[in-house]
């Protein structure tokens, strides 16, 4: 399913937010519609991706992992600089940043792969890193937070409601109200009002686009299905982009019960 220009997903999506918050949206609107027709910034996103990020990244054939009979092909975004496909989208949206004259970037994190990510980028463009994490993921993923903290950035613990992702995201929308003038708000995940989640999906979709062409040359055929897990949305709808013209291949999301 594509977005329209309001950024609906059919019954989903749009822009349901302060007023105040407005101003800088269609800011962000426009300036990604101009960055991904400027060539430069294309050029200056592919050479990142190929020599800071490591792409593209492997399709690997797990045959003692599949059933007799059948093949089972692992995209392998754990091998991307910082061990994930987080950093994808953050590469793009520092560029951004950068692009827009913000020099100071918030992010919210529950298991600390976007913190990680974003911390990267902004110790690599030289930006201000503030990510905001529940104290009890705090506590579940503390080696992500060291790992935040040696790259620069500050890592702020939200203690109230379930101290988890939600209320880190909450909090990151707070500060980038109060802040909107210098501050760029980082979104890891496909969620917030548009245009996040098409930025996102946008920058996630060099996954799908190298697995399909990676596919074909392994196999000479599309898959029967593509399956992704899903928490945030970014990694699936990264994977399912390069496929939803493919009628014939079924999109699998995977989901925690």
């Amino acid at each position: 399913m594509s977005s329209t220009a309001k950024g609906l997903y059919g019954t989903y999506g749009g822009r349901y937010v302060p007023e105040t918050l407005v101003p800088a949206l269609d800011e962000l609107e426009a300036g990604w519609l101009e960055a991904i027709s400027d060539p430069a910034f294309q050029a200056e996103l592919a050479a990142l991706a190929e020599r800071y990020v490591g792409r593209p990244t492997p399709l690997y054939d797990a045959e003692r992992f599949a059933p007799e009979g059948r093949r089972i092909l692992l995209k392998r975004e754990d091998l991307c600089h910082t061990g994930a496909h987080k950093i994808n989208n953050a590469v793009g949206q520092s560029l951004l940043a950068l692009r827009l004259g913000k020099r100071r970037i918030v992010a919210e994190t529950g298991a600390g792969q976007h913190g990680v990510a974003a911390a990267t980028v902004c110790a690599r463009a030289g930006l201000e890193c503030v990510v905001y994490m529940g104290s009890e993921d705090m506590r579940r993923q503390h080696p992500n937070v060291e790992r935040m903290r040696l790259l620069g950035a500050e890592v702020r613990a939200v203690e109230f409601g379930t101290k988890t992702l939600k209320e880190a995201t909450s909090e990151a929308i707070r500060d980038w109200i109060t802040n909107v003038e210098t501050t760029y708000y980082l979104i890891g995940s496909c969620v917030g009002p548009h245009p996040y989640p098409t930025i996102v999906r946008d920058l996630q979709s060099v996954i799908g686009r190298e697995a399909r062409s990676q596919v074909l040359e392994l196999a000479d055929r599309l898959p029967d299905a593509v399956v992704a897990c899903v928490g945030g949305g970014s990694n699936a709808i990264g994977l399912f982009a390069g496929f939803l013209e493919d009628k014939d291949v079924r999109l699998v999301g995977v989901e925690a019960a």
